[in-house]
C-alpha cells in the first residue's frame, strides 16, 4: 500500500508539473492550432491520471495512517488532509477551465478567429490556479518524507 501511496503522490506531482508545462508552453503565440492538440491531451491526461490518483490518495493514506498506528489527528496528518482538501479547491475548477480553454480554442481555431477575451480571463484563473495547488502538493510530499511533530 505504502508503493501505491508513493506512486500516486509521484502521479499527482508529474502530471500536474507536466500539464502546466505543456499548457504554457502551447499558450505562447496565442495560436489556436498549437493550443488544441496540447489542450485535447491535456484534458484527458488529468482525467485518466490525476484524477485516479487523486481517488488513491486519500484511500492508501487513510489505510497507511491505520496500518502504522498514526491517528489522522496527528499534526502532520492532519495538516497533509487540510491541504489536500486545498489542492481539491483549486484542481477541480481547473479541469472545468481546462476543458473549457478546450472548446473554447476549438471554436477559435474553425472560425478562423483570434481566441475569445473569455479564453485569456480563463486561462489567467487557470494559471493563477496551479500556484497554490503545486505549493500544497510539495508540502504534502515533504509532510509525508519528514512527518514533523507539529
Amino acid at each position: 500500500m505504502l508503493f501505491a501511496h508513493v506512486i500516486g503522490a509521484c502521479v499527482l506531482l508529474g502530471t500536474g508539473a507536466g500539464i502546466a508545462f505543456f499548457m504554457v508552453l502551447a499558450q505562447r503565440g496565442n495560436d489556436p492550432n498549437k493550443i488544441v492538440p496540447v489542450a485535447q491531451i491535456v484534458v484527458i491526461a488529468d482525467f485518466v491520471f490525476t484524477a485516479t490518483a487523486a481517488i488513491a490518495q486519500p484511500i492508501t493514506g487513510l489505510w497507511l495512517s491505520w496500518y502504522q498506528g498514526w491517528s489522522i489527528s496527528d499534526g502532520w496528518v492532519l495538516w497533509a488532509i487540510c491541504l489536500y482538501v486545498v489542492v481539491g479547491v483549486f484542481w477541480v475548477p481547473v479541469v472545468w477551465i481546462q476543458a473549457q480553454l478546450r472548446d473554447l480554442a476549438i471554436k477559435a481555431q474553425k472560425t478562423g478567429m483570434p481566441l475569445s477575451v473569455r479564453y485569456h480571463r480563463l486561462y489567467a484563473i487557470w494559471f493563477a490556479c496551479g500556484f497554490p495547488a503545486f505549493a500544497a502538493v510539495l508540502a504534502i510530499v515533504w509532510l509525508m518524507l519528514t512527518k514533523p511533530v507539529l
